[in-house]
């Protein structure tokens, strides 16, 4: 049996640059927030998708590329549709070189931070706020909030 060369780049044809694909990183992102706002673990979305929670880890990292059919299936038990994945995706992502598997070439990949509103701090936050009950508690929390942020910007000045 004859084996192909695959040159510079590893065995799933992603190029060694040391860091995930923004885009990778953005479908992943999306995948934790959808996981997280429905209050599902990582170890509860690898058993309904047939991964370990080591594996949900990485997608969610973007340190392994989420295939087509296992994108499908995320969506199905994420019960969001495909493009959700995509959504809301910033343009250094969708600007990101896209490997160039014939040529093998290695391209570089600009560095890409999440996006902040995907972060777990703020799912919990908000997960936290709608479930206070008393909706002139919610609003003046909402208001203090926003009054402690704006000081704190002006302060900066």
């Amino acid at each position: 049996m004859q084996t192909i060369a695959r040159g510079r780049r590893g065995a799933s044809g992603r190029p060694k640059t040391g860091k995930p694909n923004p885009i990778d990183v953005h479908v992943g992102s999306r995948v934790r927030l959808r996981r997280t706002l429905l209050g599902m673990s990582q170890e509860k979305l690898g058993e309904a998708i047939g991964l370990t929670f080591q594996q949900v880890q990485k997608y969610e990292r973007g340190a392994n590329r989420i295939g087509a059919s296992r994108l499908f299936g995320l969506s199905v038990v994420l019960d969001v549709p495909v493009s959700f994945f995509f959504d809301d995706m910033p343009a250094e992502a969708r600007n990101a070189p896209v490997d160039d598997e014939e040529e093998g070439e290695d391209r570089p990949v600009a560095a890409y931070e999440p996006d902040p509103m995907a972060k777990r701090e703020t799912l919990e936050l908000v997960r936290a706020y709608y479930r206070i009950s008393d909706p002139s508690v919610r609003k003046r929390l909402f208001e203090l909030t926003k009054a402690v942020a704006n000081a704190g910007a002006e302060a900066a000045e």
